[in-house]
């Protein structure tokens, strides 16, 4: 069977093989094959490259800058473009400010390095491009797969969509019910929630953003006011914070509240939001071993529904 391919990779694949004019970002959310498209499009590009990792742990501006020049070697009279792709970008420090510089230095210098860097959603990532980066790249978005992709790729029901949604690592998993939960929670929730959230942001009360979180994603595709939130929660704070921590979980691809529309401003902020997940497997995978309960109870399986439809629109 051929390895599927999502339409994102010929994408990567033109973008990769255009004569260089801007650094290419693909930025999702966690486990959606960002790693897996960029070696799909690699295999259909013929270039020299250097392909790196960052590392939380080892990566730094002078790591950023020697992988840099490891990619600069590469151009030579002989192959006068080379292509540089460094993978979870974000977990450098202050790598925008390292890649604007070395991005200017290559223009300067007439080199042809086209340069694909790769990410999680985070607002870490989306402040270093705004801030440090504007008017040099172009970003291409590695969404949730759609319900066309999992029934083409893994044969899906419309109700195995509903229920195991998106992330194509937890499709081999869907006829284990605790390894699913398992991967849902150990290899996409908390690591979305630890690694692009907290440690990259400004978060006081990490307890409460994840709880936040395991109340809001049961609640998707209700509106929900954000005082019962507040009633539901420990040391919540106030409605100030738990509207920034819902955009934070947005961020990053978990958890949003939706505004009313009013052509009222402060109508629309002032309205309860209804809370959306990015995908419907974060809404079963709190549900536990009660998830069943949202394919069979009309009521819930209406709101199951209704956030798969709120997640191929947010997506």
């Amino acid at each position: 069977m051929a390895e599927f391919r999502r339409p994102v990779v010929s994408t990567l694949v033109s973008r990769m093989n255009e004569t260089r004019r801007y650094i290419q970002m693909l930025i999702g959310p966690r486990q959606t094959g960002k790693s897996t498209a960029i070696r799909q499009a690699l295999e259909q590009v013929d270039l020299p490259r250097h392909i790196a990792l960052a590392s939380i742990d080892s990566s730094s501006r002078d790591w950023l800058r020697a992988q840099w020049v490891q990619a600069r070697n590469l151009v030579t009279p002989d192959s006068p473009s080379a292509l540089l792709v460094i993978d979870e970008v974000q977990l450098v420090d202050q790598w925008s400010a390292a890649v604007k510089e070395l991005w200017d230095e290559d223009a300067w210098s007439g080199i042809d390095l086209r340069v694909m860097l790769s990410g999680s959603s985070s607002p870490l990532m989306q402040k270093g491009l705004t801030e440090g980066l504007t008017g040099r790249f172009e970003v291409i978005r590695s969404t949730h797969w759609s319900f066309a992709e999992c029934r083409e790729a893994f044969g899906y029901t419309l109700d195995e969509f509903l229920c195991f949604g998106g992330y194509p690592g937890s499709a081999p998993l869907r006829q284990d019910q605790q390894r699913w939960l398992a991967y849902m929670n150990d290899s996409v929730i908390d690591p979305s929630i630890a690694k692009d959230v907290i440690a990259l942001d400004a978060v006081r009360k990490p307890a409460l953003m994840r709880k936040l979180f395991q109340i809001g994603a049961p609640y998707s595709g209700q509106e929900l006011s954000y005082r019962k939130i507040l009633g539901q929660m420990d040391d919540a704070g106030n409605t100030t914070t738990i509207a920034h921590y819902l955009d934070l979980l947005g961020s990053a691809g978990l958890l949003r509240g939706l505004q009313k529309y009013d052509t009222k401003l402060i109508r629309e902020k002032a309205s309860s939001p209804r809370l959306m997940v990015y995908d419907t497997s974060l809404m079963t995978a709190t549900y536990g071993p009660y998830r069943d309960f949202l394919l069979t109870d009309p009521e819930r399986k209406g709101h199951l529904v209704e956030s798969a439809v709120g997640a191929y629109l947010l997506a």
